[in-house]
């Protein structure tokens, strides 16, 4: 699951592939936006956790992942 993340202040946003369904993310953002978690938490696809203040959060965008097209082939 790709997750984009938008935080204020901030020139780029944060990008990660996660092993967690979008509905145990979007779980967790709501968690977070409605103050029972004062951190956004996701794990990434390495074992990484990226934590983001619940209050700095501009947007989640989440979607599938991006298949990489690997190769030369005609269209």
């Amino acid at each position: 699951m790709e997750v984009k993340i938008g935080v204020q202040y901030a020139p780029r946003e944060i990008v990660l592939e996660s092993g967690q369904s979008a509905e145990e993310v979007e779980k967790a953002v709501s968690e977070a936006l409605s103050g029972k978690a004062p951190l956004l938490s996701l794990v990434d696809d390495h074992g990484r956790k990226v934590l983001v203040p619940a209050d700095r959060l501009a947007y989640v965008e989440i979607g599938e992942p991006t298949a990489r097209k690997v190769g030369f082939s005609a269209l």
